[in-house]
C-alpha cells in the first residue's frame, strides 16, 4: 500500500511530503518503543501516541518511512523538522490506533510483527 493511500484511507493530514508513492509492505501500532525496535520490520508504517523526537529516532534506525500520529495528535513543528531532516513521512488522524490498525488490516496491510 502506498503512503498516500494510507493517508487517504485514515482521513490523515500530511505534515511531511516525503515518500507519499512509496509502498510500505505492514503496519505496526504501538506507543513502546523498545517493541518497535525489538519486533519491527523495515518498509513499515508505525502507528502511534507517542509526540516525541524518540519516535523518528526509533523511525530511523529501523528504516520506518511513514509514522502515523493517532487520537488526534499533532505533531509539533519540531518533530516535523526531524521527521524532514530523516525523510520520514509523517500523518496524524482522529482515528484511534485499534480503528487505524483496523481499517489498515481491512485494506490488506498485514502485521509487521516477526514470529
Amino acid at each position: 500500500m502506498r503512503i498516500a493511500e494510507i493517508a487517504e484511507c485514515l482521513n490523515a493530514k500530511i505534515f511531511t511530503e516525503f515518500y507519499l508513492d512509496k509502498q510500505v509492505t505492514s503496519a505496526c501500532g504501538a506507543d513502546l518503543m523498545s517493541d518497535v525496535l525489538s519486533f519491527v520490520k523495515s518498509n513499515t508504517v508505525l502507528l502511534t501516541g507517542l509526540l516525541n523526537p524518540h519516535v523518528i529516532r526509533t523511525a530511523e534506525m529501523i528504516d520506518i518511512s511513514c509514522i502515523v500520529f493517532v487520537r488526534g495528535k499533532v505533531p509539533t513543528e519540531e518533530l516535523c523538522e526531524l521527521a524532514r531532516e530523516k525523510g520520514i513521512a509523517l500523518l496524524a488522524t482522529e482515528i484511534s490506533m485499534f480503528e487505524a490498525c483496523g481499517i489498515l488490516y481491512q485494506k490488506g496491510l498485514p502485521a509487521c510483527m516477526e514470529g
